[in-house]
């Protein structure tokens, strides 16, 4: 397991439907080691942080393995490094083999995982077309989010290793499932006694079963 890519970018003023908004969603590689903090990287930060960042989304990584799925998808898009808002890119994992509350070492930070990520408009705004929210949710490879269990450096190539490993065995896939409710209760009840999981998410979640 590695880190491929670090990527940071601030907030921007752009132009979506003829409305100014707000976006920290361009992110680009950027060279040598970058200082992972409770809240983001350095150099990094969200514009909206009603729904964006927090200690709960300090930290969205994504798989290269991804991108050759997209490249397919979208064969005339350029996709370099960071292009789905990612701050770091990664090799050897995936939503299907990592648990909600798993603990990884990264540089000498310490990271853990708390939830999948669900796209708002956004990221149709980066790509300038309207339906890759709707395809980003439909591919299922929705990348995860960490928390900072602890700050420290991380930079392009450092190993990803595995720290510990939520006994729950709730994947950042099962979330998904049951996100876009393709899930049995059974799976849903267990998902909202995993400690790690977003407390939004365990909100909504419990209206489900309820």
């Amino acid at each position: 397991m590695k880190l491929i890519s670090v990527c940071v970018g601030l907030p921007r003023e752009v132009t979506w439907k003829g409305k100014q908004v707000a976006t920290g969603i361009f992110k680009q590689p950027v060279a040598g080691r970058v200082m992972m903090r409770s809240l983001n990287l350095d150099g990094d930060k969200q514009a909206d942080l009603t729904v964006h960042g927090g200690a709960e989304k300090a930290v969205y990584a994504y798989p290269m393995e991804h991108y050759a799925y997209w490249e397919r998808e979208l064969p005339d898009e350029e996709l370099p490094w960071g292009a789905f808002g990612e701050n770091l890119t990664i090799e050897g994992l995936s939503e299907a083999t990592v648990n909600i509350g798993d603990r990884f070492r990264i540089g000498t930070a310490e990271v853990m995982v708390t939830q999948p990520r669900f796209p708002c408009f956004k990221l149709n705004l980066k790509f300038g077309r309207d339906d890759i929210v709707q395809r980003f949710l439909i591919s299922r490879l929705s990348g995860i989010y960490f928390s900072v269990v602890r700050e420290g450096e991380v930079g392009a190539g450092d190993a990803i290793e595995l720290l510990s490993r939520d006994e729950n065995n709730i994947t950042v896939a099962d979330i998904v499932q049951i996100y876009v409710r393709e899930a049995d209760r059974d799976l849903v009840r267990r998902a909202v006694r995993v400690p790690a999981l977003a407390a939004s998410l365990k909100t909504y979640f419990q209206q489900q079963i309820e």
